[in-house]
């Protein structure tokens, strides 16, 4: 059993998780309300207009069950998209955004479905902590400081220069992200639940904004979506049953193929064997929640870029514009698809590790190596995140400082090119896990642990 606490993308997150469980709720609950406060202080990576997955494990069934309430594909046409390029170190990745770029959102519903199921306190309760961080402010972190540099050109479109820039100038590490009008819409999903996204006064306003600015959302979308449980994918690995999803995720293929590995360069070489495969991108957050029951959550979440339109300073996402998650023909209600991957490794003796990633093209490789690292060399989570990652692209390889020079130069025999950044960089993805032996958050996107007694 793994012992209670939370781990997550901000000390914000964090903080209302732990609150939560202090107040005797269950993982679950802390989930929902680490959440809502990360739609508050992580916006750069997530929304309550976005969507996501979670994994939830029920000690008293034995049952580990996926929760899918990402984004759907809206009925409506739309205008034409904007075209918008965004440098990611030497990367340039292309999005297209605007209002006809958002699919329909499935966050608020989600969150409310894991509460029905597995809550105990009253929603409004669960609330309350993001509530107050919109009226008081959110710590703007380190990590978020630098991805604002290089998302400037859609997180300051309209209202998003109210948010970001203060004095002619973003928003810069310590400064406070203040949304007061989050606040308002927070106060409806307190006061109407989940529902008010769908049918109640947000659907409202929500469809007023789309209908202004050219988007294809339409009342019956909003209407019709319901978040969808499902069975996990189970793949042997390390001597744990361990339950992720599939999809996009290409998590469960790369854990299956992951040969065993000694010293640095093989291990390298290894996890190049199984990341060689491209997979979407993307700006996304996780978190991961246990209680002292041996219930257990993970819960990952993402907005996409964001569309550059706001609602109560609610950023729209962009899904539709994520060209990597456009496969084939959009069919209206369908979901999108997604390489979001919460997941959840069990042994005889019930979970051994929680785990999820954020990063993009990178989440499967911050994921996989973490995991491999926990599972099979038997780091602390926090080691295993915490040590230096490469990632391929086609033939070039990234690697953070401080990635062993023997595995980059066996790497670099295979014809490879290597890319040394300077420093460590959020690029590389965002890992936090709840296991046996600790808890683990990124420093890369400025994560924090809060564990009862530590």
């Amino acid at each position: 059993m793994l012992g209670p606490g939370v781990a997550a993308g901000h000390p914000a997150t964090a903080d209302a998780g732990a609150e939560i469980l202090a107040a005797g709720g269950s993982a679950a609950d802390a989930a929902v309300a680490a959440c809502l406060a990360s739609c508050v202080a992580e916006t750069l990576m997530t929304g309550l207009l976005g969507g996501g997955f979670a994994i939830h494990y029920d000690p008293s069934t034995g049952a580990t069950r996926n929760l899918d309430f990402f984004v759907s594909v809206p009925s409506g046409s739309g205008a034409p998209m904007e075209e918008l390029a965004v440098p990611f170190g030497e990367e340039l990745v292309h999005y297209a955004i605007g209002a006809s770029s958002c699919g329909v959102p499935g966050l608020p519903a989600g969150l409310g479905a894991l509460w029905r199921e597995h809550g105990r306190l009253p929603w409004r309760a669960l609330v309350e902590p993001a509530l107050r961080l919109a009226r008081d402010g959110a710590p703007f972190s380190h990590a978020h400081a630098l991805c604002l540099v290089m998302l400037a050109p859609v997180m300051t479109m309209r209202d998003g220069e109210g948010i970001y820039m203060r004095d002619g100038k973003l928003l810069g590490e310590g400064a406070l992200l203040r949304q007061p009008e989050l606040e308002v819409a927070l106060g409806r999903l307190r006061d109407e639940g989940a529902a008010s996204l769908y049918t109640g006064s947000l659907a409202e306003e929500l469809l007023a904004l789309v209908d202004e600015r050219g988007g294809r959302i339409t009342r019956d979308d909003l209407a019709s979506y319901s978040p969808e449980w499902s069975t996990p994918v189970e793949v042997p690995f390390a001597g744990t049953r361990f339950l992720t999803r599939s999809g996009l995720s290409g998590v469960p293929q790369s854990l299956a193929r992951l040969s065993r590995y000694s010293g640095e360069a093989e291990r390298a070489l290894a996890l190049l064997e199984v990341l060689e495969t491209p997979t979407p991108d993307g700006h996304t957050t996780n978190l991961c929640t246990a209680d002292a029951d041996g219930n257990v959550c993970v819960l990952t979440t993402s907005l996409g870029l964001g569309s550059g339109d706001f609602l109560h300073q609610m950023h729209l996402n962009s899904m539709l514009g994520e060209t990597d998650l456009v496969r084939g023909e959009l069919v209206p209600g369908a979901r999108m698809g997604s390489m979001m991957a919460p997941s959840i490794a069990l042994d005889g003796d019930g979970p051994v590790l929680a785990i999820g990633a954020a990063g993009g093209t990178r989440l499967r490789t911050a994921l996989v190596g973490s995991a491999a690292g926990i599972l099979w060399e038997g780091l602390e989570p926090q080691d295993a995140i915490e040590r230096p990652r490469f990632h391929p692209v086609a033939n070039v390889v990234n690697a953070e400082p401080g990635v062993d020079e023997s595995a980059l130069a066996a790497l670099e025999a295979r014809g490879l090119l290597i890319r040394r950044w300077p420093l460590t960089h959020h690029y590389f993805g965002g890992v936090s896990a709840l296991g046996r032996r600790g808890a683990g958050a990124d420093p890369r996107r400025s994560g924090a642990v809060r564990v009862p007694g530590a």
